[in-house]
């Protein structure tokens, strides 16, 4: 494939299509990005040729330019002094210079066309460049988090974890059998001499604290009676 259809190829390329259909788009893109810098390389090298011949047209053209003045001047000397066969074979040969002149622009006028074509395809394909590389960043980013989620899934569903949870479950069934057996234990003893005294002890500090608010509330209703 040359240069120049391969660089229409991928100029045309629609990225989002190639990476929909693509197996492993991390992969192809990859390749595509290794794709257009390799032909950008060749298309600048061949830019840069085609430059060189446009100065080299130029300068032929130029040259052909004062060879045609050059061989004009001489006609009209050879006329001046009578010589009507040198005048006219002066003017033969400035006609090959306006001949070569005509082609050597032709010449120009395609290979402007060119490089303005060339010009354009590798700003398109700079574009399509500068878009693959930033479709890379973001597929790199969504490879890595793919890659975690798969990785985090595999934790879950392993059968260690499994394990790891059906003892912690049997270990809370204990547990929760030993508390049982306490509570049952408990059940229908009566208090203790230290359980007697405690209550006691609970009652008087309420009693008191009974006693000591019922005096504060008779002694507001008292003075607002005054």
């Amino acid at each position: 494939m040359g240069i120049f259809s391969r660089l229409a190829d991928i100029v045309n390329a629609n990225l989002n299509s190639l990476l929909d259909r693509a197996e492993d788009p991390r992969k192809l893109i990859r390749l595509m990005i290794q794709e257009m810098e390799d032909t950008l390389v060749e298309v600048r090298a061949s830019a840069v040729k085609t430059l060189a011949e446009k100065k080299e047209l130029e300068r032929r053209i130029a040259g052909a330019a004062k060879e045609r003045e050059a061989w004009e001047a001489r006609a009209e000397l050879a006329l001046a002094k009578g010589r009507e066969d040198l005048a006219k074979a002066a003017l033969v040969a400035k006609a090959r210079y306006a001949d070569a002149i005509a082609d050597h622009e032709k010449q120009l006028t395609d290979i402007d066309t060119a490089v303005a074509r060339t010009t354009e395809d590798i700003t398109k394909l700079q574009a399509k460049l500068t878009e693959a590389k930033q479709r890379e960043k973001v597929l790199v980013v969504r490879h890595e988090q793919a890659a975690n989620r798969v990785r985090l899934r595999e934790k879950l569903h392993d059968e260690r974890i499994h394990d790891a949870l059906a003892r912690f479950e049997h270990v809370e069934r204990q547990l929760d059998e030993l508390e049982g057996r306490a509570e049952a234990i408990s059940m229908g003893r009566g208090k203790t001499l230290a359980d007697e005294f405690a209550s006691l002890e609970a009652d008087s500090r309420v009693e008191a604290e009974f006693a000591a608010l019922k005096a504060r509330v008779g002694a507001r209703s008292g003075g607002s009676g005054a």
